[in-house]
């Protein structure tokens, strides 16, 4: 495991990412993996493993780009209305354990603070309503904004245009590897993962990069 060790004095722009790093990622894995497939399988009266597996193969196609966490595409695709099932079953959605407090302190020290996420506009603003997001961020932004994900080479630069960031003064966490890795190549001063995105989940091993089970492991000194 990488040392933890980050030059706070350094760190002037902190962009966080949201699912999984400080909403817990069991919600959105309950609702992809589970609720999604039982739904359909109901209103189609199919299996619902033979539906759970037909899906799972639809999401793997499109893991990566945009399309993965368009709300819109798959409405299209699934041919329903998958913003109400969110509304119905927002009552899932939770921060992780410490992240509410490491967003209090991180306010606190008098960074800028960015909310970067793939999550569709609509899912951004269920999330922000339920967890209550803009007390917390000097902005919100969503890779939609963009057209590309934040996985994608072309996302950072966009980023960096829209917000004047300087590089090697910003921090950035996120859960996954590939965005972390794109992040880093783009040259992002502080890239951290969070090893433990889901609570229902075990912590996972990351290689190469520093890395926290919980974001409150990263507070803030003052200043």
């Amino acid at each position: 495991m990488m040392d933890l060790m980050l030059d706070w004095q350094r760190i002037d722009t902190v962009l966080l990412d949201m699912d999984g790093t400080l909403l817990d990622l069991a919600f959105d894995n309950y609702f992809w993996r589970e609720l999604v497939p039982r739904y359909l399988a109901r209103i189609r009266g199919q299996d619902h493993h033979a539906v759970r597996a037909e899906i799972i193969d639809l999401y793997a196609e499109k893991q990566g780009s945009l399309d993965w966490y368009c709300l819109d595409y798959w409405d299209t695709a699934l041919k329903t209305d998958l913003r109400a099932l969110k509304a119905a079953s927002s009552h899932r959605i939770r921060f992780l354990p410490g992240a509410r407090q490491f967003l209090q302190r991180l306010r606190a020290s008098g960074r800028r603070m960015v909310l970067v996420t793939n999550a569709h506009g609509a899912a951004l603003d269920l999330k922000r309503s339920i967890a209550g997001l803009d007390r917390y961020f000097d902005r919100l932004v969503t890779a939609h904004d963009f057209g590309v994900a934040k996985e994608q080479p072309a996302f950072w630069p966009a980023l960096q245009d829209r917000l004047g960031f300087d590089c090697s003064a910003a921090l950035f966490v996120d859960d996954s590897l590939p965005v972390i890795q794109a992040a880093a190549d783009f040259g992002i001063g502080e890239v951290v993962a969070v090893r433990q995105p889901d609570t229902r989940e075990p912590a996972r091993e990351v290689v190469g990069y520093k890395s926290v089970d919980r974001i409150i492991e990263l507070s803030p000194v003052a200043g």
